[in-house]
């Protein structure tokens, strides 16, 4: 069997398992996902745009070398577009790090302390050099435990893994370079970053390197998907922009999860002019028009 036909039965056999239990939160939860995916493709879409448009900027002669970790961020972060939340808006302050001697077992004490999977590791000067999180750990306390030693033909990553599992302080067992955001990142652009890392923490760093703060990818959820009051804020902004002052008063709004249901009377032409504004607000999942023309 070839790769497409294994590809093939293997779809089919998902399809044939029955479904699982309807669990009353998984609407709700897949709506919320489908609404932070929809957001972040609008920003790659946004940001491949603004790339396309964006000048070269040459070198200057008297800059600064890059510190060791220099920020990995998206291109756009220098000129991020005003009213976009950023990262600074949202990330935590203080950010907790680890130095580069601290002994793997502090480390873990560390990580247990601050309820974290992966923490910055810095050097004298607070510039951020790599992350170290429990998967590293893991594989150090594995290879005491079990003296794993990859075979003759050992994979490249088993070797990177054993090789660093050997370390027995954050210098020797982090990951480095890390990925890392500016403050004036915006949160959209942050969140695509954070998507194709699979990352759920990310250190804030000035643009030398030093540790400023650590963004949660929960936080970046959160402030890309508003919330049904502000979407209703827009809505009825949108009626007192479309609607004459006798007419506003008859146009009800409500808004859940998302969907925008609008009851009342108004003129036909103004109507269509309405619904068409609400259908194009961000983060509208559907508009139920129950409208009537007057």
């Amino acid at each position: 069997m070839n790769e497409h036909e294994n590809f093939s039965a293997e779809g089919e056999a998902r399809r044939d398992v029955p479904a699982r239990p309807s669990n009353p939160g998984e609407t709700a939860r897949q709506d919320t996902l489908l609404r932070y995916l929809g957001s972040v493709a609008a920003a790659a879409s946004k940001h491949a745009g603004t790339q396309a448009q964006a000048p070269t900027a040459l070198p200057s002669s008297k800059a600064r070398p890059a510190p060791p970790s220099a920020p990995l961020t998206p291109h756009s972060v220098s000129a991020p577009e005003s009213g976009l939340p950023l990262v600074r808006d949202v990330m935590d302050v203080p950010a907790a790090s680890l130095r580069e001697d601290l002994p793997y077992r502090d480390i873990a004490r560390s990580l247990a302390r601050e309820h974290a999977g992966a923490l910055p590791v810095v050097d004298a000067d607070d510039h951020v050099v790599g992350v170290v999180s429990e998967s590293d750990l893991l594989a150090k306390v594995a290879f005491e435990a079990s003296g794993h030693r990859p075979g003759p033909i050992g994979r490249l990553r088993e070797r990177r893994i054993l090789g660093k599992a050997r370390g027995d302080r954050a210098a020797d067992l982090m990951t480095t370079p890390a990925i890392t955001v500016l403050p004036g990142t915006t949160v959209a652009e942050a969140a695509w970053l954070a998507a194709l890392s699979r990352l759920k923490r990310m250190p804030v760093t000035d643009r030398d390197g030093r540790l400023v703060g650590v963004v949660r990818r929960d936080a970046l959820l959160q402030s890309l998907i508003r919330d049904d009051a502000g979407i209703r804020a827009e809505v009825e902004a949108a009626i007192a922009g479309c609607c004459p002052p006798g007419d506003r008063d008859n146009v009800e709004v409500a808004v859940h999860d998302g969907i925008v249901e609008l009851t009342g009377r108004m003129p036909a032409a103004t109507l269509a002019r309405l619904v068409a504004e609400v259908e194009e607000i961000s983060d509208v999942v559907e508009v139920k028009n129950l409208l009537t023309a007057a």
